[in-house]
């Protein structure tokens, strides 16, 4: 059977293609359009290397002096030499400009709906339906939207994992005075079209191998609800999930019921809300995410964290795993500011 491959590049484009039962991983990807950078196809010159961020594969060939014992160890590949064996995504620490690809669609979808899900935030659904095949994108990645009305772009993440009906929901924050807050508040309406660039991002969920932690500020949400949606459909992933989701203040938070939802979906999956300036009615977790880490669970194994916020966050969540000495961790973040409003 066929598998479906996702390559992502330094510049935060991902491209999809679909590669054929025991087809070279470079054959596949010069037959899609995707003319990755190649030289010997010996699997001498490593010139066409990247690495497999998730999925099974085997490589024919590999010269020792191209890529030592720990390259191979980290999963990097000879895409000349490489046949997947499963779905699969790779990176390369390249433009995807320089394999004279675009890597993303200008697209259209309808508005479907606005549902205000707190105070200070809303779900922005949108029905692609129209478009010629299934989106393809990664839970976890974004899209830039365009503003109707205006010239402004904003880039959301995907708050849902891909469908064959091409329903896609944004989870936005409702700034005083943002493009698309004072958009949504004035003049959405049910039917109206808006276009937007989609996959962008190379935050997007690896191959789960050993145990998850999550980490959203905010409307950062949106992405693990993509990453959520999709191990709730699988039922999980063999390893345990926790997830510490942070709001400055507790009319901030949104999707409990969805977050609820998922703690019955997932297996042994849990998670934790803090709320940084509480008010008398909350009666959770405050302070700072990093005072909430379960520094046992953390030491027990190694894990890899995924990290989605406001800069201030995700740089004290860095901080804070440094001054632990934790070792082996695998860190993922993506950061993101009122500028161009949330993701």
């Amino acid at each position: 059977m066929s598998h479906k491959v996702a390559f992502s590049f330094a510049d935060g484009k991902t491209l999809f293609f679909d590669i054929r039962p025991n087809e070279v991983l470079l054959d596949a990807a010069l037959r899609n359009g995707v003319n990755i950078p190649l030289d010997c196809r010996e699997g001498v010159c490593g010139t066409c290397q990247g690495r497999c961020e998730s999925g099974r594969y085997s490589q024919d060939y590999v010269d020792e002096e191209t890529l030592s014992a720990t390259d191979l160890a980290a999963r990097k590949v000879l895409t000349c030499q490489t046949r997947v064996q499963s779905d699969a995504s790779f990176y390369f620490d390249f433009d995807s400009s320089l394999c004279h690809a675009g890597g993303t669609s200008l697209l259209s979808a309808n508005v479907s709906g606005v549902q205000q899900v707190s105070e200070t935030t809303a779900i922005l659904h949108l029905d692609a339906s129209a478009c010629p095949k299934q989106l393809d994108f990664l839970p976890g990645q974004y899209a830039r939207l365009q503003v109707p009305g205006s010239g402004a772009w904003r880039s959301y993440s995907f708050a849902n994992r891909p469908n064959p009906r091409n329903q896609l929901q944004f989870l936005i924050r409702l700034l005083p005075d943002g493009a698309m807050s004072n958009y949504l508040r004035e003049r959405c309406q049910p039917g109206q079209t808006i276009e937007f660039e989609a996959p962008l991002g190379a935050f997007y969920l690896r191959q789960v191998e050993r145990p998850l932690v999550m980490v959203a500020g905010g409307t950062g949400l949106s992405a693990f609800l993509g990453m959520l949606d999709q191990l709730a459909e699988q039922g999980g992933c063999g390893q345990p999930v926790r997830l510490y989701y942070g709001v400055s203040n507790a009319r901030d938070l949104c999707e409990l019921e969805r977050l609820a939802g998922y703690a019955e979906r997932i297996a042994d999956f849990s998670y934790q809300i803090v709320v940084m300036n509480p008010s008398p009615e909350w009666a959770g977790k405050t302070g700072l995410i990093p005072e909430h880490l379960d520094r046992r669970f953390l030491e027990a194994n190694p894990f890899d964290m995924y990290l989605c916020g406001p800069p201030p966050m995700v740089e004290a969540i860095r901080q804070w795993l440094d001054a632990q000495g934790l070792e082996d961790t695998r860190l993922y973040y993506e950061k993101f500011g009122d500028s161009n409003t949330s993701r």
